[in-house]
């Protein structure tokens, strides 16, 4: 009777020590700022404008080759529009700068910080997170596609969840042509 439950205690002994050391490895990938690029799309009654806003820190975390989570800062001072130049593109940017949009003084960061993550498919991902624009945070879901060191994301958020409000119609009237869709772009290709 003692052998056996000294042969009972020692496989307990030996079965937690080793699940101690069996722990999930969790791999965090930087994303290499300098070559992955956000693209964001605007659209109004009349048309559209698109530009870029540069990522200033990035990674995603990886269980093996699965996707687990990520979290992105990113840097609103550097909004650029890519299709006017010239004095319409130095206007346009500094309006979409100002406090009727975006208000990069005081909000110079929007993050993204995701919460869950599923796979859909072989490298293909949906993906909810919470976005911070203007200091709101509201939550975003996404579809997210993984390729060896490459990812890529389209995000459709609606501004006015995040106080951007300028040429609403949702929030003012009489806007007729001049009215701005409250719904904006994001396409995010990703290098780590």
């Amino acid at each position: 009777m003692k052998k056996t439950i000294k042969s009972i205690v020692a496989v307990v002994a030996v079965a937690l020590l080793a699940f101690s050391f069996t722990a999930i490895v969790k791999e965090k990938k930087e994303v290499k700022v300098d070559a992955s690029k956000v693209v964001w799309r605007g659209y109004k009654v009349t048309g559209s404008h698109e530009g870029t806003l540069k990522l200033e820190s990035g990674n995603l975390v990886f269980d093996k080759e699965v996707l687990t989570g990520g979290e992105f800062t990113m840097n609103m001072k550097s909004l650029a529009v890519t299709d006017l130049s010239g004095g319409g593109k130095e206007k346009l940017e500094g309006h979409l700068k100002s406090d009727d949009f975006f208000g990069v003084e005081k909000f110079d960061k929007s993050t993204l910080v995701f919460k869950s993550v599923k796979s859909t498919g072989k490298n293909s991902y949906k993906v909810t997170g919470d976005l911070t624009i203007k200091g709101k945070t509201n939550s975003v879901t996404f579809d997210l596609s993984v390729y060896g060191s490459k990812a890529n994301a389209f995000l459709k958020v609606d501004r006015t969840k995040f106080d951007v409000r300028y040429g609403s119609s949702s929030f003012f009237d009489n806007l007729q042509d001049k009215a701005i869709y409250d719904e904006f772009d994001l396409v995010v290709d990703l290098q780590f």
